[in-house]
């Protein structure tokens, strides 16, 4: 992808949001990286929501040493809101600047570079930059496992953008512009929705005249994922239940994705063993071949031009399990549900 290129003068001043529940520790690493950026006009906004850890303390003494930083408290959060949105949109009030960059806490920026290279992909037309947010690698085999289902997602959602068809953001590292955000009402559409203050957001207002994506290494945001399978279970039941408020055209497309995901292996499972021994089983395993290496080959190209989060030999090993997620998830949805306003 091309980078465009922009003086110091018509770069556009910005706004970097963090919300925080909890996040004493994290801030303490997070804070001082954001006011280092290599940028000439920026600001960095901490949403404090009635954090209990030493965060407000923190941020009244430690953080006034960092000249870029500024915070704001939130002692109540209206009821029947969604906590992460209520913050979120009192941090975008508060902005002084017309440009918008959101992560949040528990992300470290690989690059003082961050700001800079997301605002150049900014033009005229263009008011949504997707940037990509890989997870920490480490060993584990839930680890490995949340690398190749970010890889996935990020690999549809930009290639959906570079199509015309963007239909989601991810709030690690994410910028657009403030009249936006206030042009289509903020979060109202789905402002008692537990999340979606990224995807839901995107969704609505992201075309594809207005939004760019950013592959630049320099901007990749690094996050740390969950430690223990139920934490992580609970956190993507929460996405996904959030995906039925997606646009109809957007959720056929992903249908059609992981719908047919489930059907190649499918194949593989059921259909191959029953032909076997005719001239039928040649044509299905040719089939499921070609489709084997396809998928293997670009996902190997995508994951190396991304930083290389799993190993490529893995990469149908991953396919399988991530099939079976697919398959766990979606009888999960069918089940009733229970919406309990927390913030992760």
């Amino acid at each position: 992808m091309p980078t465009f290129t922009q003086t110091p003068a018509s770069l556009p001043a910005v706004s970097v949001i963090v919300c925080s529940w909890n996040e004493h520790l994290h801030l303490l690493e997070l804070l001082p990286l954001l006011d280092q950026q290599a940028y000439p006009t920026f600001e960095v906004i901490v949403v404090d929501d009635r954090s209990t850890d030493g965060t407000y303390d923190f941020l009244l003494t430690e953080a006034k040493a960092l000249p870029n930083v500024r915070f704001i408290r939130i002692e109540e959060t209206p009821e029947h809101l969604s906590p992460k949105k209520y913050a979120l949109t009192l941090g975008i009030k508060s902005a002084r600047h017309e440009v918008l960059l959101l992560t949040d806490a528990d992300c470290r920026p690989q690059s003082t570079e961050w700001i800079h290279d997301m605002a150049v992909e900014l033009s005229d037309d263009k008011d949504i930059v997707l940037g990509f947010s890989p997870y920490f690698v480490s060993r584990s085999l839930l680890n490995q496992l949340i690398g190749y289902e970010t890889l996935i997602t990020a690999t549809n959602y930009l290639s959906f953008a570079l199509y015309g068809m963007p239909y989601m953001g991810v709030g690690r590292n994410l910028m657009y512009r403030k009249k936006l955000f206030f042009e289509h009402k903020g979060f109202a559409s789905h402002t008692n929705v537990l999340g979606g203050d990224d995807d839901l957001f995107i969704n609505e207002v992201a075309t594809a005249q207005n939004t760019a994506i950013c592959l630049n290494p320099s901007t990749f945001v690094y996050s740390f994922p969950k430690r223990d399978w139920k934490a992580w279970f609970w956190q993507k039941k929460r996405h996904l239940s959030v995906s039925q408020y997606y646009k109809p055209e957007s959720k056929l497309s992903l249908g059609i994705l992981s719908g047919s995901q489930l059907l190649f292996w499918l194949l593989a499972l059921v259909l191959l063993p029953l032909v076997w021994g005719s001239t039928l089983q040649y044509v299905l395993l040719g089939l499921w071949l070609l489709r084997l290496t396809a998928h293997w080959v670009v996902v190997g190209k995508i994951n190396k031009r991304l930083n290389q989060t799993i190993a490529p030999l893995t990469i149908p090993w991953w396919d399988v399990c991530l099939t079976l997620y697919y398959a766990i998830m979606g009888l999960q949805q069918l089940l009733p549900k229970r919406q309990k306003m927390r913030w992760r």
